[in-house]
């Protein structure tokens, strides 16, 4: 039995550089926190962005005009390298991971929640980290999650997580443009204050996350309502996810 079960959102903006391509010792160095959290007796689950850009990296621009088969595509080819990568580093570290993949259904009341439950329930028990992603390749637009933002809440509350870590390319929400000297890095925010009138989302570029700022704020207070402390921070910052877990005053702190 652990101490403590936390879910740890790694956007896309996090493991990519400039031109749009896999950082691998990003992704080596959130392993490393994370298993040196299970020496701690922490275990958690990573929601994984990155399959559509590694797919794009291998197979380039593609003929496909659809936007949504688009998508698909590189998302198949790109989630069986994602999980190599995980595979190796998550070795390196003595630890195992597993694959879950999961449409939005099936987190609707009905066998398919049941036997995801029963999966999560079994991988930790023995000690394995799941990486959860959206199953792009049978998504359609009414079974798919707005973002791995909305994944990452529901997977917290179906292993009733005790934090959520939501790991973006910022250090979490500001009063203004984070480029402002005169602006502050907001560190608490609770369920009920309005601070939408900050976000600023910029439109996403092919291939990049879908999620953006409003997004986690929506999905934040969500978790948050239901006991769930959720943390925005900058996944780059050097060892964020142990700083936050051991109490360090990091990002910005979404609470009830």
């Amino acid at each position: 039995m652990y101490d403590k079960r936390i879910v740890i959102k790694v956007g896309t903006n996090v493991m990519t550089n400039k031109a749009n391509r896999i950082v691998r010792p990003i992704l080596h160095n959130l392993v490393k926190q994370v298993a040196e959290l299970f020496e701690e007796n922490v275990i958690c689950v990573l929601v994984s962005s990155g399959s559509v850009i590694a797919g794009r990296e291998v197979l380039g621009r593609i003929k496909i005009k659809d936007k949504d088969q688009k998508r698909q595509v590189y998302s198949a080819v790109g989630q069986p390298r994602m999980m190599r990568l995980y595979y190796n580093f998550f070795r390196d570290y003595g630890l195992n991971c597993a694959q879950v993949l999961a449409t939005k259904n099936d987190f609707n009341p009905g066998v398919h929640r049941e036997n995801m439950i029963t999966c999560y329930e079994g991988l930790l028990a023995e000690g394995v980290i799941p990486i959860a992603n959206e199953d792009d390749a049978v998504s359609v637009t009414k079974s798919m999650f707005s973002d791995n933002d909305e994944l990452a809440s529901l997977v917290a509350e179906l292993i009733d997580a005790d934090m959520l870590i939501l790991l973006t390319s910022t250090d979490g929400l500001y009063d203004g443009d984070p480029e402002d000297e005169h602006t502050r890095l907001i560190k608490t925010v609770h369920v009920s204050q309005d601070v939408e009138k900050f976000v600023n989302d910029k439109e996403k570029e092919e291939g990049e996350g879908r999620g953006g700022m409003a997004s986690k704020l929506n999905v934040a207070k969500n978790a948050a309502k239901k006991n769930i402390p959720t943390i925005i921070a900058n996944g780059n910052r050097e060892n964020v996810i142990l700083d936050i877990v051991h109490g360090l005053e990091v990002g910005t702190r979404i609470m009830a």
